[in-house]
């Protein structure tokens, strides 16, 4: 199944999502963040910042918070259980804090082929606002989907 070309360029509804000390702190805790910045809001405080701190790669997590994360491989027919992520690239702009409220907005920049087509990758760019409008980040991510042979053949 080739993976329908023209969907590049298409945007997706933005996702906003209040950033809380706990969602935070559990995020950091979970990703091995044992600098007490990302923990304790006055160790964040005495190093210069105005609250919590978002962690690296927190942002990645915004768009799971959509009713339907996986709403544009649906739109491409993708079956789930041939889907790979393949890549993920941050570029930061600015810090955000606890009590922002982050939306990300994403869109499909590209899609392209390897491997005669057994591997299609889709290319997926979304920028993190915070509710001043400033952007927070950019994200480039890459989904592998996997092409078996004679999947199509009826």
């Amino acid at each position: 199944m080739s993976l329908d070309r023209s969907i590049i360029g298409r945007e997706f509804p933005a996702v906003s999502l209040l950033i809380t000390r706990s969602r935070l702190q559990n995020f950091a805790k979970a990703t091995g963040q044992h600098d007490p910045v990302y923990l304790d809001p006055d160790a964040a405080k005495q190093a210069g910042h105005r609250d919590l701190p978002v962690p690296p790669t927190f942002v990645f997590g915004i768009e799971l918070e959509a009713p339907n994360p996986f709403a544009f491989l649906e739109d491409l027919d993708v079956d789930l259980r041939t889907v790979l992520h393949g890549e993920q690239q941050f570029d930061y702009h600015r810090m955000a804090y606890a009590g922002d409220e982050l939306t990300a907005a994403s869109r499909i920049t590209d899609i392209y082929e390897k491997k005669g087509g057994l591997l299609e990758f889709i290319v997926r760019e979304t920028t993190v606002t915070n509710q001043d409008g400033a952007r927070v980040a950019v994200m480039r991510g890459v989904t592998v989907v996997q092409n078996r042979p004679g999947k199509d053949a009826s």
